[in-house]
């Protein structure tokens, strides 16, 4: 690793890291870096030579607060989406897991829920040790799982109506300059666009195993990744807390699985993996209150990504000239940010 230790005289730090992550210069540097037998390198007595936009310092000053406001955004609806997701899975744990309004009630205790809420919990458990008159149904069954397709380098395309192709990669960092696109069209249940729920079942077991909610627009899902569609036994919104909510489990899972850094979830794991099964009318009062924080969830979601999708477009045009201090200003606070 490298420091850079800037001239704040000259260069504003805020400004240096977006022209530095800039899809302009991060394509510079790529130009630069050496190619090795087992890694690849920028050779650092070579980039102080290396030229770098430098406006006058009040204009960079000014660029950096404009993209950090929107960067600021972002990161605000990244943490309201980690407290909704926290109040999803505390729901989902103390009704379907820890089954705490059935103790309350069995012991004499206030539930805490409204009264007609309260009124869906049986008061007793059953010779099953689940709350009387629950079963238990395998994750498998509550939804449809279908698998993307394996596309290969003959289906890639740079044609203009190519959709991007959504790899693990893109559902971490969402589509860039690096993703394959194709306009081959392996079959309608492969097409996906935004809203849809997904589920990552084969990488790395910390960090890839994992359920996510697609917003990158109209695209083609590969393999290795689940579309989790809805069969008419659970909503989107309880898939996609009873996901989240299990991710250890999954990541127990793939891991007792792992070989050369990779585990799996396949369909028989889900299968034997099995959920409460409460009465209908427990499931509705739980949709009405994850549907809320679900979708929530989602238009912050579709936010960030305008965003930042915005400061993208941006940046080279504060840098070229092309757009005026106070039209990115006013464009930025239309936005939100």
């Amino acid at each position: 690793m490298g420091l850079i230790r800037l001239d704040k005289k000259r260069v504003d730090p805020r400004f240096f890291l977006y022209a530095y992550l800039s899809p302009q210069y991060q394509e510079f540097l790529r130009r630069q870096t050496v190619h090795g037998a087992t890694v690849d390198r920028l050779l650092l007595t070579e980039m102080p030579e290396f030229l770098f936009p430098c406006p006058d310092i009040a204009e960079q000053t000014a660029i950096g607060t404009i993209l950090g406001a929107l960067d600021d955004k972002i990161e605000l609806n990244r943490r309201m989406n980690e407290t909704l997701e926290e109040l999803a899975r505390a729901i989902f744990k103390s009704w379907f897991v820890d089954f705490d309004p059935v103790h309350a009630k069995a012991e004499g205790r206030d539930t805490g829920l409204a009264p007609d809420l309260a009124a869906l919990f049986p008061d007793r458990f059953g010779d099953n040790g689940l709350p009387e008159g629950w079963d238990t149904a395998p994750l498998l069954d509550l939804a449809n799982w279908d698998n993307g397709a394996a596309y290969k380098n003959m289906h890639f395309s740079d044609e203009s109506d190519a959709l991007p192709v959504v790899k693990i990669a893109e559902l971490k960092a969402g589509v860039t300059g690096q993703t394959k696109r194709t306009n081959t069209q392996l079959g309608d249940r492969y097409r996906i666009d935004n809203g849809e729920l997904l589920f990552s079942w084969s990488g790395n077991p910390e960090t890839s195993i994992d359920a996510f909610v697609w917003v990158g627009g109209s695209a083609w899902l590969n393999q290795h990744i689940f579309a989790v569609r809805e069969n008419g036994c659970r909503s989107k919104a309880y898939l996609h807390t009873a996901l989240r909510f299990l991710k250890p489990e999954f990541t127990r899972i793939a891991a007792n699985k792992q070989t050369t850094g990779l585990g799996h979830v396949t369909k028989g794991d889900m299968q034997r993996l099995f959920l409460p099964e409460p009465l209908p009318e427990l499931l509705t009062a739980f949709d009405q209150i994850v549907l809320l924080i679900f979708e929530r969830f989602r238009v912050a979601l579709e936010e960030s990504r305008n965003l930042a999708a915005l400061r993208d477009l941006l940046l080279p045009k504060l840098m070229s000239g092309e757009i005026r201090i106070r039209d990115a200003e006013k464009l930025a606070g239309e936005a939100g940010a």
